[in-house]
């Protein structure tokens, strides 16, 4: 089986690999007899062409003869390689309107699509995921934030500093006032921002005293999804029935809202569930949040105010409170700073990667070898010009009329 490592067409390009050269080299000693490795050569990966060649991979161009192949992000449908597999993320399977062409080309095309967000162990797990670092990154994009807003510290961008031990050194620099932070989500990317602010050294306080408390420090809460969504009928919370039929809920995020000054979040969210707030409620003079780092960057998602997603190179805009629209990034003292970066990973390549990396060595690569691997059975998404079972519930959007497609 020959696999390929395609060149990320994606614009701006990410930087993040599959595969590290190293675990290249690993995998074609353990597994030569089986497989063979290419590289689509690339000046914009974290690790570069030379590195790959010092460790044995072929680099070229065209990887067409390549069997299966290994992205990150979504590949530009004018790239699509046909009858082919492919392994990426494709952030198709929660309807992404602007994603809708690719799934489309992809069955047209006859190709096996793998999502890594549906790589799943037996009891329901993800198992290869760039949440930790999305938290990390996500975390201190937050707090580099709040420093420009309120020019109180100045931090180097994360992406200047190459690595997570530096990240944290960098952090030295924090001066924060005694403000409350708001933190969604406990999962992967929940568990990165909490090694940001655990190094920080900053103080985690339930949501009785969040809500009621007055404290000399900065201090943050970790919200779950009870604590800010209730059931309409009769205000009550359980947890399958939220997670089956989220439409009975709604949202009590204004609360916390009014007391904290930096939103983190960090929480999946299911589009039949509330959002947090509305862009009505941010021009109440009681709505207190001035920062917003959207780590899930769902448009149209569960925090409103992420309008669109913002770039690494230019990672902030602001909305304004009364028009709701967006304006200059800290272009107003009462206007609302959000991060909402899409690719946070992307800023620190190399070690996400490798992460990344060792997941897929150790449940992606001996499952290929399987004849009908439940894992892979389970995360694909298209195969021979149709959807899978269990992903028919995609039908209706992939054939959805698009605008620009109605008849004159």
């Amino acid at each position: 089986m020959k696999i390929g490592i395609i060149r990320e067409g994606k614009i701006p390009p990410d930087r993040r690999v599959p595969f590290t050269p190293e675990q290249l080299r690993e995998l074609k000693g353990k597994f030569g007899d089986e497989f063979d490795f290419l590289i689509q050569s690339s000046s914009e990966r974290g690790y570069s062409d030379e590195e790959y060649q010092k460790a044995g991979i072929p680099v070229q161009e065209d990887i067409s003869e390549a069997d299966v192949l290994f992205g990150v992000k979504e590949v530009p449908v004018a790239q699509l390689i046909p009858e082919k597999t492919y392994f990426f993320f494709s952030h198709t399977i929660k309807k992404q309107l602007y994603n809708q062409k690719l799934l489309r080309t992809i069955l047209d095309k006859n190709i096996r699509l793998i999502d890594y967000e549906v790589l799943k162990d037996e009891n329901g797990n993800r198992v290869v995921a760039f949440g930790r670092w999305a938290g990390i990154v996500g975390a201190y994009n937050a707090f580099w934030t709040y420093g420009q807003k309120t020019d109180l510290y100045d931090l180097q961008r994360a992406k200047d500093l190459q690595t997570l031990s530096a990240l944290h050194q960098e952090l030295k620099k924090v001066q924060l006032p005694p403000i409350k932070i708001i933190v969604t989500g406990a999962g992967r990317v929940g568990k990165g921002v909490m090694e940001i602010l655990q190094s920080l050294g900053l103080k985690e306080v339930n949501t009785h005293d969040f809500l009621h408390n007055y404290y000399e420090e900065p201090i943050f809460v970790v919200l779950r999804s009870s604590d800010y969504n209730r059931r309409k009928s009769d205000g009550g919370f359980d947890q399958e029935e939220f997670y089956t039929f989220p439409e009975r809920y709604e949202s009590h995020f204004l609360k916390f809202a009014e007391e904290g000054e930096m939103l983190i979040g960090a929480a999946y969210w299911n589009p039949g569930a509330p959002r947090l707030f509305s862009l009505e409620d941010i021009k109440s003079p009681d709505f207190s949040l001035s920062v917003i780092a959207d780590i899930t960057c769902d448009i149209g998602g569960s925090i409103p105010t992420t309008l669109r997603a913002s770039k690494i190179s230019d990672p902030v805009y602001d909305v304004d409170r009364e028009s709701g629209l967006e304006i200059a990034a800290f272009g107003s003292q009462t206007s609302i700073s959000v991060m909402a970066i899409d690719n946070l990973p992307c800023e620190l390549p190399r070690e996400s990667s490798e992460q990344f990396g060792r997941q897929l060595t150790q449940w992606v690569i001996p499952a290929l070898l399987e004849e009908n691997s439940e894992i892979l059975e389970r995360a694909t998404v298209t195969r021979d010009g149709d959807l899978t079972l269990e992903f028919m519930y995609l039908e209706e959007y992939v054939n959805k009329e698009t605008p620009d497609e109605k008849p004159e």
